[in-house]
Formats: C-alpha cells, sequence, structure tokens
C-alpha cells in the first residue's frame, strides 16, 4: 500500500505570467490521485501543495524540477509532511 503523505515546494525563477500553475494543474491531473493547489506568490515563487500517494507526489516533484516546465525554473524548495485534507481535486489559485 502506498502511504499517504503532503508535499509543499516552493519554486522560484521565472514562475508567474507563463502558465505555470495551469501547467501544475495540468501535470497533478495527469499524475492523479493528486488533490492541492498552485498559488503565485507576492515574491515572484509559486507554492504548489500536492497530498496524494508519496509516488504521485515525488513524480510531481521531479517534474517541478526537471525544468520541462513554462517559464524557467532556478530551485524548488520543499518539506514533506502529513495530509491535512480538505481539498477537493487539484485547484489554481
Amino acid at each position: 500500500m502506498s502511504e499517504d503523505v503532503r508535499l509543499v515546494a516552493w519554486v522560484r525563477g521565472h514562475v508567474q505570467g507563463v502558465g505555470f500553475r495551469w501547467f501544475t494543474r495540468a501535470k497533478a491531473l495527469e499524475i492523479g490521485g493528486l488533490r492541492g493547489f498552485a498559488l503565485n506568490l507576492g515574491d515572484g515563487r509559486v507554492q504548489v501543495v500536492a497530498e496524494g500517494p508519496r509516488a504521485h507526489c515525488e513524480g510531481l516533484l521531479e517534474w517541478l524540477q526537471a525544468g520541462d516546465t513554462p517559464g524557467r525554473v532556478d530551485g524548488v524548495t520543499e518539506i514533506w509532511d502529513t495530509p491535512r485534507g480538505g481539498y477537493d481535486g487539484f485547484a489554481i489559485r
């Protein structure tokens, strides 16, 4: 059985105004089994919160780090935690 986890990732670089949140949501839906959101922050970063099976969250994190995203990713900082729930699907905020 796969353990459910919570991934919180802060993505820095040129990631606002380039469709980054939309593509992040699309990737989360493609991976499947993920709930959470992608949110633009005031300092230019995008925060991504994903809850679901660990392997699925790891897949989303690998995609965020791989550079196959819109814009330009200079780095990703992540933390792992236990799921908090309360998300209905994967949203753009």
